[in-house]
């Protein structure tokens, strides 16, 4: 069994055969798949999909490159959607220095109204990073003093040291299909670090196809397979320790 923590299910390349994508995971034993909201209204979309289908959970909030672009009564839809069926975490939120539309300080707003409200409602949290570790953790820790956190830094990408202190305050750690690159040494030699009882796997679908499977355009869920299979390699172990591992993690995650 296999449990993909993040994909984005609700988009429009999924419209034409989402039923079939949701039956071929399941058919490579991915049982359990979070649909992951970017805005107030693709969050509402993942919800109700977690209501349409069995495995299906959903996750709800605002990613840092459209924060810019929320209405005035966004956060608040984005709270009320907290408490639905089906909705195991807040996010995706986080900070992104590599895309400069959304202002910074709009950025640093927004992660703090979600890692507040993840506290307040006991839910995790699943974080995006990009070209920013040190202004993530930084958050983290401030974060951390108020309470215990829960949460995922997703598609990691960072440090092996980012990696080791993103645990330290709580968090776990999921690798998506960059992890499988020819290119990507580096983050392999960081997936060998996670310890085991922290580790996760997602396809961020329709993104990030892993290899052997990178010239399929659009990612989906059934593919986790494969980065599942890489992690064991790094690690050398058996695929199915690292299926069993990271579903039992994200089972312990997504079940507050």
């Amino acid at each position: 069994m296999y449990f993909d923590t993040h994909a984005h299910l609700d988009q429009a390349s999924f419209d034409a055969d989402r039923a079939a994508v949701v039956a071929r995971a399941a058919s490579a034993g991915v049982q359990n798949i979070v649909a992951v909201g970017v805005t107030a209204p693709t969050s509402a979309a993942c919800v109700a999909l977690a209501e349409k289908h069995a495995g299906l959970h959903a996750a709800v909030g605002i990613q840092p490159n459209y924060v810019h672009e929320a209405e005035p009564d966004d956060w608040e839809r984005i709270v009320a959607l907290t408490r639905k069926p089906g909705v195991v975490a807040i996010g995706e939120t986080g900070l992104d220095r590599h895309w400069d539309d959304a202002p910074f300080d709009v950025q640093q707003d927004y992660f703090d109204r979600h890692l507040r409200l993840s506290q307040e409602r006991e839910l995790p949290f699943i974080v995006h990073m990009r070209n920013c570790e040190e202004d993530i953790l930084e958050m983290l820790r401030e974060a951390r003093q108020r309470g215990p956190l829960a949460g995922v830094m997703h598609s990691f990408t960072g440090t092996a040291q980012g990696a080791a202190e993103a645990v330290e305050l709580g968090l776990f750690i999921s690798f998506a299909g960059m992890v499988t690159y020819k290119k990507s040494d580096d983050l392999r030699a960081v997936a060998a670090k996670v310890p085991e009882d922290r580790l996760l796997i997602e396809t961020d679908s329709p993104y990030l196809s892993p290899v052997p499977v990178r010239k399929i355009r659009r990612n989906e869920p059934a593919h986790v397979v494969h980065t599942a299979a890489c992690l064991a390699e790094v690690r050398g172990v058996p695929v199915e320790v690292i299926a069993k591992a990271t579903t039992l993690n994200a089972q312990r995650l997504f079940s507050r």
